[in-house]
């Protein structure tokens, strides 16, 4: 309960209009003097370069979702997270070539152990997985609901209780009436929280761009790119098992990413704009568009920062309000300006792209695969000077959330690099797979190295199994229903055997 008044003290802070006016102020003032280092070459970068955010949640012995002590994070070098269940990994950048790119692998793995060494001693383990579907001991109405009113502030039990979270929880509920909903295939879930959006992990390749004049070629192809690797890599097909009554046509109904569902209905509830503030980005014509977007959007639970954060690059840490809102600018594909570059100079600075829309895969190696397949492909297609940009950005947005519901077996987009439109998958994953080779033959990696990454999710598109880890678990929940399981039953049982094989040397791919 100590906590308690810094928490509602900072509530208040947020909400109050002059704050709120001081924090835009600063906010616009930082992204002038970021639009000017953008125009002056300020932010170009030596290097092509790749870093890695993986989230996850841990479990109990009996693979139910569990609470992560305080001494884990000190421990394990991971990051908390929303929920006090959830926690994330981070690859730090290194530079786009066959030494960063094993160093990438070698870092991932070794924060996966770590995190795993860690949260072993407290007899939990971590579940890499895009959604939990084994319920907390209380069960899952209870865990995400459960909710304390201090001094006029909502607390969530089970959201970690630092003062951003708290405060961007209260902004949300005071914009939509003060209960959130998520209506999806055989549930209605209902809380007073934005805790919801805990259900939810991701993994985020990041890659940095050399040349800002180049960056929204790199962003606008990340785009066009987001439906077929989704399609690929979808992975979050149900709720918790006890949302559920038992009704197996939820089976068919259910999308194959009901993560992306899950947390734009969290986040968007109330939102004053039609869009959202979660939603598919659209194209840029220059880079300092991503400055003017971050200015523009509505802003939520703002912080006057007073004290530069440590862990924050030498630019970074003097633009403290701009980096806020930018953190709360949710976006599936986001820019992110400011980071320290690799091999440059100590105060330097970067323009990223921020690859959002991945669900946190089964174990370390498709992980990777995909982070290389990402950067690849966008180095590719922007040094093939493919003509991918051409597919309109309406068909870009309707083939995501194509694969948001239907998974691998979505109506994929794509323009062929001979400028052809198509929807054919074996002539889109053709592509796919040819320019991230390029893309990484680019960056010095050899033919034989290049096959061994990408063969995890590559072996996705040709195997006659299910092509993604959502399409495994509706199979092995259909075969439990038919063998006269109840839908719960199902999902449970499918789940124990997902947490059983996830995070090991097995690929997916081999299931």
């Amino acid at each position: 309960m100590g906590e308690t008044p810094d928490l509602v003290a900072a509530v208040e802070r947020s909400n109050d209009p002059d704050v709120r006016a001081e924090f835009d102020r600063r906010v616009r003032e930082q992204a002038q003097r970021i639009r000017d280092d953008i125009r002056s070459g300020r932010l170009d970068t030596d290097e092509f370069a790749v870093g890695m955010e993986l989230e996850a949640y841990a479990v109990d012995a009996a693979d139910r979702l569990a609470p992560i002590p305080e001494r884990v994070f000190e421990r394990g070098g991971c990051a908390k997270e929303l929920g006090v269940h959830n926690l994330e990994v981070n690859s730090a950048a290194t530079v786009f070539d066959a030494a960063g790119v094993a160093e990438q692998a070698d870092r991932i793995g070794a924060s996966v152990d770590a995190a795993a060494d860690a949260l072993g001693d407290e007899a939990l383990s971590p579940v890499l997985d895009a959604m939990w579907t084994v319920p907390p001991a209380e069960g899952t109405d209870a865990y995400l609901g459960a909710v304390e009113e201090r001094d006029g502030v909502t607390v969530a039990a089970n959201m970690r209780h630092h003062p951003r979270y708290v405060a961007l929880d209260n902004e949300i509920l005071e914009r939509s009436g003060g209960e959130i909903t998520l209506d999806v295939p055989g549930a209605h879930l209902a809380y007073p929280t934005i805790l919801a959006e805990s259900l939810a992990t991701s993994i985020q390749p990041h890659l940095q761009i050399p040349s800002a004049e180049h960056f929204p070629d790199y962003f606008n192809a990340a785009l066009r790119t987001t439906g077929p690797i989704l399609a690929l890599s979808s992975n979050s097909s149900f709720l918790p098992a006890d949302c559920y009554d038992d009704d197996p046509d939820v089976i068919s109904a259910t999308p194959h990413e009901l993560r992306i569902h899950v947390f734009e209905k969290s986040i968007n509830a109330g939102a004053s704009r039609d869009e959202g503030k979660v939603r598919f980005p659209s194209d840029l014509e220059a880079a300092t568009d991503v400055v003017d977007r971050v200015v523009a959007d509505e802003t939520y639970a703002p912080v006057l920062v007073d004290d530069a954060d440590d862990d924050a690059s030498p630019y970074r840490a003097t633009l403290p309000e701009y980096d806020h809102k930018r953190g709360v600018h949710w976006r599936w594909v986001r820019g992110v300006i400011g980071g320290q570059p690799v091999g440059t100079e100590a105060d330097g600075a970067s323009l990223r792209i921020e690859y959002r829309p991945l669900p946190t895969q089964p174990t370390v190696r498709d992980t990777v695969s995909l982070q290389v397949l990402v950067v690849g492909l966008l180095r590719g297609l922007v040094a093939a000077d493919h003509p991918l940009t051409d597919l309109p950005w309406t068909a870009a947005r309707d083939c995501f959330y194509d694969a948001v519901d239907r998974g691998p077996d979505a109506d994929l987009a794509w323009v062929t690099a001979n400028g052809d439109r198509t929807a054919d998958p074996d002539t889109v994953y053709d592509e796919v797979f040819a320019f991230a080779r390029r893309g990484l033959r680019d960056a010095g990696l050899d033919a034989e190295v290049i096959d061994g990454y990408l063969d995890p999710v590559e072996r996705r598109r040709d195997e006659g199994t299910p092509a993604a880890p959502s399409a495994w678990k509706k199979a092995r929940v259909r075969e439990a229903v038919d063998d006269g399981a109840t839908l719960p039953e199902a999902i449970e049982a499918m789940q124990r055997d997902y947490i059983a094989r996830a995070g090991g040397e097995t690929v997916f791919a081999d299931w």
